[in-house]
This record gives C-alpha cells, structure tokens and sequence, in this order.
C-alpha cells in the first residue's frame, strides 16, 4: 500500500471515492440530498477542486495500482489543522487503509509544526468515535446547527502526541 498526493487532476477520482465510500453512512443515518446536500456521500468533482482551490491538500491510498482511499489535510491556522473526507471504499475497511492515512496526517501535521489536528463527526455514529479514540483523539464538544440533521462531535489530536 502507498500513500500518494493528489492534484487538480485527480478531482474526479478524490470525488467518486468520497462518495462511494460514504453511501453507506448517508443511508444508515437517513441522508439525502433534501435533508443535508453536502454530506460526503454526495460529493461532486466540484467540491474537490474548491478545497484544491482554498489549499486543502488531499491524499489517496493505493493498493496495486488502485485507490482504495483517500484524505483532505488543511490547516486554517498556523498551529492547527483538519482531517477531512477520510473515505475507504467499503470493500477494503478494517485493513489499516484508514489508520494509514490519518498517520500520514498526523506525520504531516507534525512535520509542518501543528499542534492540534481536529475533525468533525456525526455524533451518533459511535463506532467512528470509538475508532478516532483508540488512535488517540480526544472528544470535544457536540454542537447541533441548524442546517443538519444530526449532531456534529469534535475530535482533536494533540500532535505532540505523536512522540510517545
């Protein structure tokens, strides 16, 4: 397995492993394009080259020539970041693809003199948390909004963490 940078050119592809690898959550969670259009499972190549365009930075898992996976890295701040758009084809979880590329985060976030990595996810979705904990994220608050239909969990990373 390798983990290799995307461009521009790889938009399309970044846009069909979001979405096919987050089908699974939108149905289990009741999404649709009606009750919350910028779920993952409805990503657009668009949505790809704007986060290029604002300088996320985003990474794909390959096996065999094939990406299984992919990552967006980007840091609004100059001590944190974000983990976005962790997606791995369902056929190919539980087999480290996922780990792998948030340490290639993580690794980059330590690198780059980071000191917190968070994401957001959907609160309910227990097993998700449980998997970002074990790696040594820290729950954080639980905020509603408005324009979603669940709840939304932060989890950080204490970068620093990285040296135990």
């Amino acid at each position: 397995m390798q983990i290799r940078s995307a461009g521009n050119g790889d938009a399309r592809l970044l846009a069909e492993l979001v979405s096919e690898s987050n089908r699974d959550v939108a149905v289990r969670f009741g999404l649709n394009a009606d009750n919350c259009p910028k779920h993952p499972s409805f990503c657009a190549e668009s949505w790809i080259t704007v986060d290029l365009e604002r300088g996320a930075r985003y990474f794909v898992a390959e096996r065999h020539g094939e990406a299984v996976g992919c990552v967006a890295f980007e840091y609004p701040g100059e001590n944190s970041a974000y983990l976005n758009r962790l997606s791995v084809l369902p056929s190919c979880r539980r087999q480290g693809v996922g780990e792998m590329l948030v340490r290639h985060v993580l690794d980059l976030a330590r690198s780059s003199g980071i000191n917190t990595v968070s994401i957001g996810i959907i609160a309910a979705h227990a097993e998700l948390k449980r998997w970002y904990m074990a790696m040594g994220f820290a729950e954080g608050e639980t905020k509603s909004f408005p324009h979603l239909p669940f709840a939304v969990s932060y989890l950080t990373y204490a970068v620093q963490d990285l040296e135990r």
